[in-house]
């Protein structure tokens, strides 16, 4: 097996054992499931840069360099051909997209092996062995066994070239195997969840090779906080050709959230049909039912026969994709009543509409909760709910998809105050007083004071010291105390019913209360130094010693302690009372813990 990394700049020999240069890149034809390589860059002696064929020319390669059949002066020098890649330039540390794991991976290492007398290309190594083996080699080495010796060796994390796609270089040109996955072969979902990892940039280069549809679909499927920044980096007349596609309750969510300038420029270039569905929609409050509901419904009279209901639907198949129900309207479309289309199938043909309606029908109001819609359907197992006004006519219906995703905004909004990470109502104060309001810049406020005081204390005390760290760090012990009690039970929340590994949060918790505890260390040595405090390196380091040991053993041991499972039902936690007794151990822990190192220290 050979890495590219540690090709890179090895020696290039004549058939003479002249060295003729050094290993720059390699290239490969992109139209094989593993790429052979077919080239050789090079560069000579005075900075010029070559090519080779290494068919032609490569007699032998290994992890001493490449070993040429032929004199220097007996070689011919070719060009990099259209559907090859060079691997340094073109992949090496760049972004991919694992078309298999469907995510964003960036390449730190591209491994190599030999067959049948060729080179050919496995795949990317996207892990941390290939960023060790990139600084330098036997780092990678020294890791793995320090791995090893705990039971944990660093793994090898490849992605096979058939499931790689190229986002830096025109994909239109680049041909990939015939098995591969292409990026407009996926389904919109996925599409979407590979583009919300990319950068806008990124983005427009793949929206270039999916046509309008498979646009129009994979922007309904992302998160809703990036689908008015994608439409707003496409040109006008693309956006309102993809938002006409689209549904126009998703339509009109997108263009609620344009700025009003590009929201009317985008309106008036769509059709006059379309737009005026989505000015509808517009006037209708956030996080109603006329919020979410979509006017594309699919109506008849009661006079019709179950055949005519069938061609009906034939006719407009195309243009009402959400037929769940058949919805029986009678004058200014008062609504009457719904057929199930398992009805109309079953039904004789020439039975009447009026035979088969269901009259007792479950509906909601424009202005209802979004939140209550969700509820009503989850209750009943509804695939659609009409939506009507105050004179009993239809506007609508709310479907099913969404309806499970305001049950999963709702679900994570829940999630974030159960957690305590719900972000806080913009405050329509500014200055100071916005400023404070940032929980983190208390944090700042707090070490301000601590430092006002000891300077104050050291007035009146010589032996004032060990209390002036104490009480620089109580606000931070608190804080992180909170901060590392939230993300743990957020993740048990988020689990419901996996508890996470000890050693797992055992060694999360080290790296942040080390990082922190060193951070903490470093001002308080500057604020003792300040003092001119002859125990100044020594109380630092016993503050910030303490404030780790006080975060990994109150996040680590505590936290589980308080936490009990209910036979089936899962984990249960108060986020309340967790959060407080975590960061009271953690408080507690701490000023233990530096007042024995403090009087240690002074010993």
């Amino acid at each position: 097996m050979f890495y590219l990394t540690r090709m890179l700049g090895r020696p290039v020999t004549d058939s003479a054992g002249q060295p003729i240069g050094t290993i720059k890149d390699l290239a490969i034809a992109t139209g094989e499931v593993f790429p052979r390589v077919t080239s050789l860059a090079l560069v000579g002696p005075d900075k010029t840069p070559f090519m080779l064929s290494w068919r032609k020319f490569v007699d032998a390669y290994d992890e001493a360099g490449a070993h040429l059949n032929t004199k220097a002066l007996d070689l011919r020098f070719s060009y990099q051909q259209p559907d090859e890649v060079l691997l340094a330039r073109d992949l090496l540390n760049k972004q991919i997209v694992d078309t298999q794991g469907m995510k964003v991976v960036r390449v730190n290492d591209l491994k190599l092996s030999e067959s049948r007398n060729q080179l050919r290309l496995l795949g990317a190594e996207v892990g941390t062995r290939g960023i060790l083996r990139g600084i330098w080699p036997p780092l990678e080495g020294a890791a793995n066994a320090i791995g090893s010796v705990f039971g944990r060796p660093l793994k090898e994390n490849l992605i096979a070239w058939n499931y790689m796609e190229l986002l830096d270089r025109d994909l239109g040109n680049v041909k990939l195997s015939v098995s591969h996955r292409r990026l407009h072969e996926l389904h919109p979902a996925d599409i979407a969840d590979v583009l919300e990892q990319l950068s806008p940039s990124q983005r427009a280069l793949v929206f270039q090779h999916l046509d309008d549809d498979q646009v129009a679909d994979t922007i309904s499927e992302m998160e809703d906080e990036i689908q008015a920044q994608v439409v707003d980096d496409l040109t006008d007349e693309r956006a309102s050709d993809i938002l006409e596609i689209m549904d126009p309750d998703d339509a009109a969510d997108i263009i609620g959230d344009l700025p009003y300038d590009k929201a009317e420029a985008l309106l008036r270039l769509m059709g006059v049909r379309e737009a005026r569905q989505v000015r509808k929609l517009l006037g209708y409050r956030e996080k109603t039912a006329g919020g979410i509901m979509t006017p594309e419904i699919t109506t008849v009279s009661e006079d019709m026969t179950a055949q005519e209901v069938i061609d009906q639907l034939r006719s407009r198949a195309a243009e009402a994709e959400n037929i769940y129900y058949v919805y029986v309207v009678g004058a200014r479309r008062i609504l009457e009543g719904v057929v199930s289309l398992r009805d109309l199938v079953v039904s004789p043909p020439e039975t009447t509409v009026t035979d088969i309606t269901e009259r007792d029908v479950f509906s909601v109001g424009p202005d209802d909760d979004q939140e209550q819609v969700a509820e009503m359907m989850s209750k009943y197992d509804l695939l659609a709910i009409p939506v009507i006004d105050e004179a009993g006519r239809i506007l609508g219906i709310v479907t099913v998809d969404d309806a499970l995703e305001v049950m999963e905004q709702e679900s994570a909004e829940d999630l974030r105050l159960a957690t305590g990470s719900a972000p806080r109502r913009a405050l329509e104060a500014t200055g100071v007083a916005a400023w404070l309001a940032q929980s983190m810049n208390w944090l700042a406020v707090w070490a301000v004071l601590g430092i006002a005081a000891a300077l104050v204390v050291r007035i009146f005390s010589e032996h004032a010291a060990i209390f002036a760290v104490i009480a620089l760090f109580v606000p931070l012990v608190v804080r992180v105390g909170e901060d590392v009690a939230d993300h743990e039970l957020g993740i048990l929340i988020e689990n419901e019913t996996t508890m996470p590994g000890f050693w797992r949060r055992l060694l999360g918790n080290t790296l942040v209360g080390l990082a922190l505890g060193v951070l903490s260390g470093l001002i308080a040595l500057a604020v003792l130094e300040a003092l001119a405090e002859p125990l100044a390196l020594s109380l630092a380091l016993a503050g910030a010693l303490a404030l780790t040991t006080a975060i990994v053993t109150a996040a680590t041991a505590i936290y589980p302690a308080l936490v009990r499972k209910r036979g089936g039902e899962g984990w249960r936690a108060s986020s309340a009372v967790v959060t407080t007794l975590t960061s009271l151990a953690a408080v507690t822990l701490y000023l233990a813990l530096s007042m024995l190192f403090a009087r240690v220290a002074g010993a």
